[in-house]
């Protein structure tokens, strides 16, 4: 007989990473965009974590990617990175809690099997009841003072959401680089558009960042971009997908925790329903694909 199951040691190093480490890069985010100007926040860490990656892969022996990879990987890079990571980073500026951000992006898979849909998917009745549901966990988010006080950042996390849902879902399609490259050439891409943004929108530093703002920028690179992508390309290979999105409803938490311990954000009792709400959607979105057999990988 088989014996007990055991669960691999870099299979939990990459689930704390997706839990602990993506959840943590939302208060860590928001103790950037203190010293530094969200845009350029975004594009130095961006460019910085794509041209260690791809410097890394190329010394590896990996090869450069293709002109039709590159464009493929700009279309990825800018959904995902520019406009979604972009987009929290800018509404964090405005005042949005960490916590909150955290929530509202805790919608991707809402997002996500809506623009699946667009693409063929048929989706269950659990799954549509989710979305249902999902939607009035949005609203009920909106109704609490954190976001009433900053609708433009309440857009920009719905628009950062649907950007990366859509991203997310288009990448299936399109003819992107093998493996880690395809990460590396889109941080490249959304870093460099994500720098000219910052320029064009007349960003600029106020005074050079203390230490706590190198810190901040050094974090989100390394551990943020690096660490915490990897692992999550990992899980996809290696779990179910709904166990590898399953850092949408675990994020928040995180994220709300740490913002109440480190800076005193606090949450509002709309929002703290809402996120019961969003978080009961989401968990009856991945209902279906736990039940799914996992492929065996050869």
């Amino acid at each position: 007989m088989p014996g007990p199951r055991r669960f691999p040691l870099p299979l939990i190093a990459a689930f704390f990473a997706l839990y602990v480490i993506w959840g943590s890069t939302y208060l860590v985010i928001r103790i950037g965009v203190e010293y530094w100007p969200p845009l350029l926040l975004a594009g130095i860490r961006f460019m910085t974590a794509g041209a260690l990656m791809y410097a890394f892969l190329r010394w590896r022996g990996a090869p450069a990617p293709t002109w039709v990879q590159w464009k493929a990987a700009a279309k990825i890079g800018i959904l995902l990175l520019t406009f979604g990571n972009g987009a929290v980073s800018v509404a964090e500026h405005t005042g949005v809690a960490s916590g909150v951000a955290a929530l509202a992006v805790a919608t991707v898979p809402l997002f996500t099997l809506l623009c699946g849909y667009f693409w063929g998917a048929r989706n269950t009745r659990l799954e549509w009841a989710g979305v249902l549901l999902g939607i009035i966990g949005i609203a009920m988010l909106n109704m609490g003072s954190n976001l009433q006080s900053s609708p433009t950042g309440a857009a920009l996390l719905i628009f950062a959401a649907a950007a990366w849902a859509f991203g997310s879902v288009w990448s299936k399609h399109l003819p992107l680089p093998q493996g880690a490259m395809a990460s590396a050439a889109e941080m490249l891409i959304a870093g460099a558009v994500l720098l000219v943004l910052s320029a064009v929108s007349g960003e600029h530093l106020q005074a050079m960042p203390p230490l706590e703002g190198w810190l901040a920028l050094a974090y989100l690179t390394v551990f943020g971009s690096i660490i915490a992508f990897n692992a999550y390309m990992y899980l996809l290979k290696h779990v179910r997908p709904a166990a590898a999105t399953s850092y949408a409803y675990v994020n928040p938490a995180v994220a709300v925790l740490l913002g109440i311990v480190f800076v005193g954000e606090t949450i509002g009792t709309e929002e703290a329903l809402a996120m019961l709400v969003i978080i009961s959607a989401v968990l009856l979105i991945s209902l279906p694909q736990w039940r799914k057999p996992k492929p065996e990988i050869r």
